[in-house]
């Protein structure tokens, strides 16, 4: 649900599109210079809002407070309905049936602004464009109206609860998003036991997707992107069959660990392409076993990720770098020497400078009100001293005056 997923949701924009058709997409992609506030430096036509969001909350789950441009940015990306698209050039037009808004562009930045908070003008109404796009069978496609997915329908369980909302009482015709990722959740026989589809195949049928297993397992558990550790689950316990979405996530994890277990990481397959480790997918995969407690795998390959992600995520630019600190966040490692790199500073460095960390600047408070109070006591001090040299030369004039 980040940079690696850019194949694929083209992929199922251009499903949805032979289903349902949709309007062109007119919206601008920048020729030359991107806005000095935005994180990366790759064509955001398909991913600026998705990035930016990412990047904004990697930044505070490590304590960082994200530059003031790069929010006021984000912020301004939305649309008068409460929709995010992916990337508006000229923000003083309004959105109309032609902007190619989508669910996981403002998903993302519900949960990248809900975190930082002072925002609530703006995540409550993208929540409520959420709630009116949601299908019948109570999950998200990728766009409005499309076919629900499950990552779509996870990265939106992830908004509502960092909005406040409680993801099972989001409920159309009676189906809440839990109900949706329950279908799309294989059973313990077969091939994939365990695992989540993205959608169903053109035969009506659920095929494992580990990239979709990853989003479905957080997704379940009612977190987000920047989700942390969970407590007590394993990752090594037997697939039963998902009544509810605590299970649901279990045999998710179940099949992420077996799937990791070989080698510390996943596989991308492409058509007329060797297959090759997938990053993302991996870092994904790493956030969900810890969220679900499976910490000894989520710690396995986030070992393997220190080793060998940090060429993919200088490539990728900032929604890998947020990646990385995710897992390592979910995981309780330190992003800042990941493997010899600083996540925090190469991702800072894709975007416009960084404020002051929160730390920092409660140090600051911390020792201005340490000095403001060492000069009120050098104060008192100084006006004792005074006081006592006064009433020094007042009795020194009485003596000599006295016969």
């Amino acid at each position: 649900m980040n940079v690696r997923r850019s194949a694929a949701v083209l992929a199922a924009v251009a499903v949805i599109g032979a289903a349902t058709p949709a309007a062109a997409d007119t919206t601008p992609s920048p020729s030359q210079a991107l806005p000095s506030a935005l994180y990366g430096d790759g064509d955001p036509q398909y991913d600026g809002v998705w990035r930016q969001s990412l990047a904004l909350l990697a930044q505070h789950t490590v304590g960082v407070e994200p530059p003031k441009a790069a929010v006021d940015w984000l912020t301004g990306q939305q649309c008068a309905d409460g929709s995010f698209a992916p990337y508006r050039a000229d923000t003083a037009t309004a959105c109309d049936a032609k902007t190619m808004v989508d669910t996981n562009q403002t998903a993302a930045a519900v949960q990248a602004l809900a975190a930082l908070g002072g925002h609530d003008d703006v995540t409550e109404k993208a929540v409520g464009w959420l709630k009116s796009v949601q299908n019948k069978d109570g999950g998200w496609g990728y766009t409005a109206g499309g076919a629900s997915d499950t990552n779509s329908t996870s990265v939106v369980v992830g908004a509502l609860a960092a909005a406040g909302e409680k993801p099972a009482e989001v409920k159309k015709d009676g189906k809440s998003p839990y109900d949706a990722l329950l279908t799309l959740a294989l059973p313990c026989e077969g091939d994939g036991a365990g695992a989540f589809a993205f959608q169903p195949d053109k035969k009506g049928e659920l095929v494992a997707n580990a990239d979709a297993t990853a989003a479905g397992v957080i997704g379940s558990l009612g977190a987000g992107l920047a989700a942390g550790p969970g407590k007590g689950g394993s990752g090594e316990a037997a697939c039963e069959k998902a009544g509810d979405p605590e299970q649901a996530a279990a045999n998710g994890a179940a099949y992420l660990t077996d799937a990791l277990a070989e080698n510390g990481h996943l596989t991308s397959a492409l058509a007329g392409a060797e297959d090759q480790p997938d990053y993302g997918n991996t870092a994904d995969a790493v956030v969900a076993l810890a969220a679900q407690g499976a910490g000894e795998q989520a710690a396995k390959s986030l070992t393997w990720l220190e080793k060998n992600a940090a060429g993919w995520a200088a490539q990728s630019g900032p929604a890998a770098y947020a990646q990385l600190i995710f897992a390592a966040h979910a995981t309780g490692a330190d992003p800042r020497d990941f493997g010899g790199t600083d996540l925090v500073k190469r991702l800072g460095a894709t975007g416009p400078a960084a404020e002051k960390t929160l730390k920092a600047k409660a140090d600051e408070k911390k020792e201005k009100e340490e000095s403001d109070s060492g000069l009120g006591v050098w104060w008192f001090v100084g006006v004792c001293l005074v006081a006592g040299i006064g009433i020094g030369f007042l009795i020194s004039g009485r003596r000599k005056r006295q016969p």
